[in-house]
């Protein structure tokens, strides 16, 4: 099969574990189980097809690095799983816009306009022929996640949005991308065995034997630059409404409910923790609570779930298919164009592996 030719806009943590773990399973068996992959082989493709090929960064110290070097650089704090050679591909200079709030400009070492100038983003990725471009920017950026989508556009690219920013699930958005011929999944990606889907699940458990959900709560705790970004409450509101959407999406009525990011601790790292508190009624009304708690390397948890929707992305783009993608949106991503149970959603998208759904 053809590469599937990559462009990642922002190089941080997520980035990292991506680009790690592209290396790290290229010469996995197909006939051998990875964690975090639905498949080796995924409708043709194999993890070692993806190939990075553009790379856009506000960082200073990753601005003309190979992308290989750029992934380790400070403040990346994502574990190193893999030893990636050279790409060949060197960071380009971003347009800061929105990505970089006022308190996040030190921390995120950004470039000055006078000693660098932004680079032209269609013109790379049209000259690197990129298949798609991946948004991985930090919580919060609506101009510049808008403007990497409209790049994207203008380049001929899909688009896979990783961040809570709506896009995909945007009926403007996604009809820009209907009417140019190209696909685009999203909105803000889940993990592999992260809070969102650790929630949806202890919340259907409840539904589905009976159990009436009367309050519950997400509070979550990193100390990565993704948690200091979102230090500021003004950057979380779609982060907030993603996230407990993709909760509350799964109970048919009213549930008070606290979900999101709650406090930056910078000697976690890249940990992340999370607690889950839910209270409910069972047989008699009488109450029931769960109490639980998740700890996980945070950007690597999400890394396998973005290779199967680069893949799927591109079986879409083999296809010709347009538009929002249903199937591998709503399986991957917490606010996708339509909500849906889990099983249902992993259903929708083996069938769309195999050509029985168009989406």
């Amino acid at each position: 099969m053809p590469e599937i030719r990559v462009a990642v806009a922002g190089v941080g943590n997520c980035a990292s574990a991506l680009i790690q773990g592209v290396e790290y399973y290229k010469d996995a068996k197909e006939n051998v189980a990875v964690h975090g992959l639905m498949h080796v082989n995924f409708g043709g493709y194999h993890i070692r097809d993806i190939k990075f090929v553009a790379a856009f960064d506000v960082n200073k110290n990753k601005i003309g690095r190979d992308l290989a070097e750029a992934i380790f650089v400070e403040p990346n704090c994502c574990a190193r799983f893999a030893e990636v050679p050279p790409l060949g591909v060197k960071v380009s200079p971003a347009p800061i816009l929105d990505g970089v709030a006022e308190h996040m400009k030190k921390p995120f070492k950004v470039y000055n306009n006078s000693e660098i100038k932004q680079a032209n983003t269609v013109g790379i990725l049209k000259e690197t022929n990129a298949d798609m471009l991946v948004n991985y920017l930090p919580v919060g950026s609506r101009n510049g996640t808008r403007f990497y989508a409209q790049a994207a556009l203008e380049a001929g690219c899909a688009f896979v949005n990783c961040i809570p920013e709506f896009i995909a699930s945007d009926p403007e958005w996604s009809k820009k991308f209907e009417d140019k011929g190209l696909p685009v999944a999203g909105d803000d990606i889940k993990s592999q065995l992260g809070a969102t889907i650790l929630h949806r699940n202890l919340v259907k458990l409840c539904l589905d034997r009976g159990v009436i959900v009367d309050e519950t709560y997400q509070l979550n705790l990193g100390g990565n630059t993704d948690f200091q970004n979102m230090t500021v409450e003004e950057r979380l509101k779609t982060k907030r409404i993603s996230k407990t959407e993709a909760v509350t999406s799964l109970v048919p009525y009213d549930v008070p409910t606290r979900i999101g990011p709650s406090d930056y601790v910078p000697f976690l790292g890249d940990k992340k923790i999370c607690y889950i508190l839910l209270k409910g009624r069972k047989f008699g009304d009488q109450p029931v609570t769960i109490k639980a708690k998740l700890e996980v390397e945070d950007s690597p948890n999400s890394a396998g779930v973005v290779i199967d929707v680069i893949r799927a992305a591109k079986i879409a783009l083999d296809r010709k298919i347009t538009g929002p993608l249903i199937s591998i949106s709503s399986y991957a991503f917490k606010h996708p164009p339509t909500q849906m149970p889990d099983s249902i959603a992993k259903e929708w998208v083996e069938n769309y592996i195999i050509g029985k759904r168009q989406r």
